[in-house]
C-alpha cells in the first residue's frame, strides 16, 4: 500500500553545499539518504518532497558541516500480509513467477498459482496446467501477499504471493469462473422443469 508520511529528522549539510539555498541542500541530502531505500517502521521510501528546515543551523567546533532539523513528506510503500494487488508478471522461472508489487518484486511459487498443478515449459517460458491455464511474462494477475520479510534493501526483501483463494488469478480465469455457476444454475432449473412435467 502507498501512503504519505510526515517525518522530522536531524540532517547534516556538508560544507561544499553551503553556497546552495539551505532548503534545496536539505532536499538533496534527504533524497540521497532516503529515496529507494527501506527503513524499519517506515517502509520503502519512493520520494521525498516539501522539505522545510525547522531549526537554526548548529555548528560543532572542529566540524565543517552545519546541522539542521528538517520536516519532509515521504511517499512510502509498505507490503502487508493478505493485501490484494493487480500485478504484472516480470519473469517466469522453473519454480514460479516474479511479479511487481509496487516498487518491489514478489515470488508467486508454482504451488501457489491455483488448485491445479502447474508445470514450467522451457520452450515457451510459461507455467501451464493440464487444464489449459497458463501464466507468462507480461500477464496481469490479481494476487494476494502471503508472506513478507522486510530487510534493509529491496534485493534482500522477500514477498511471497498466492492465487489460491477465490477471486484471485488471471482476468480470463475469473471470467470463466463467473460463467460456470450460471451453467450449473441453468442445468438445475432445467432439471426442476423436467420433474414438474413428470408430475
Amino acid at each position: 500500500m502507498y501512503y504519505s508520511m510526515n517525518i522530522e529528522e536531524k540532517i547534516r549539510i556538508p560544507s561544499n553545499m553551503l553556497a546552495m539555498d539551505m532548503e534545496e541542500a536539505a532536499k538533496k541530502v534527504l533524497r540521497d539518504t532516503y529515496e529507494r531505500r527501506i527503513f524499519k517502521g517506515v517502509g520503502f521510501v519512493i520520494s521525498v518532497d516539501d522539505v522545510e528546515i525547522t531549526s537554526p543551523g548548529v555548528v560543532v567546533p572542529g566540524d565543517h558541516n552545519i546541522y539542521y532539523t528538517a520536516k519532509f513528506d515521504a511517499l512510502v510503500f509498505n507490503a502487508s500480509v493478505n493485501e490484494v494487488f493487480e500485478s504484472e508478471v516480470k519473469e517466469i522461472v522453473e519454480f514460479g513467477a516474479f511479479c511487481s508489487i509496487g516498487p518491489l518484486d514478489g515470488l508467486l511459487h508454482v504451488s501457489q498459482i491455483g488448485g491445479e498443478k502447474f508445470y514450467y515449459d522451457k520452450k515457451s517460458k510459461t507455467l501451464s496446467s493440464r487444464g489449459k491455464k497458463n501464466v507468462k511474462k507480461g500477464d496481469m494477475l490479481i494476487l494476494k501477499i502471503s508472506t513478507v520479510s522486510i530487510k534493509s534493501s529491496a534485493n534482500d526483501t522477500k514477498i511471497g504471493l498466492t492465487m489460491r483463494s477465490e477471486g484471485l488469478g488471471k482476468a480470463e480465469w475469473l471470467e470463466d469462473e463467473k460463467k460456470k455457476p450460471k451453467k450449473a444454475e441453468k442445468a438445475e432449473k432445467a432439471e426442476k422443469g423436467e420433474k414438474k412435467e413428470k408430475k
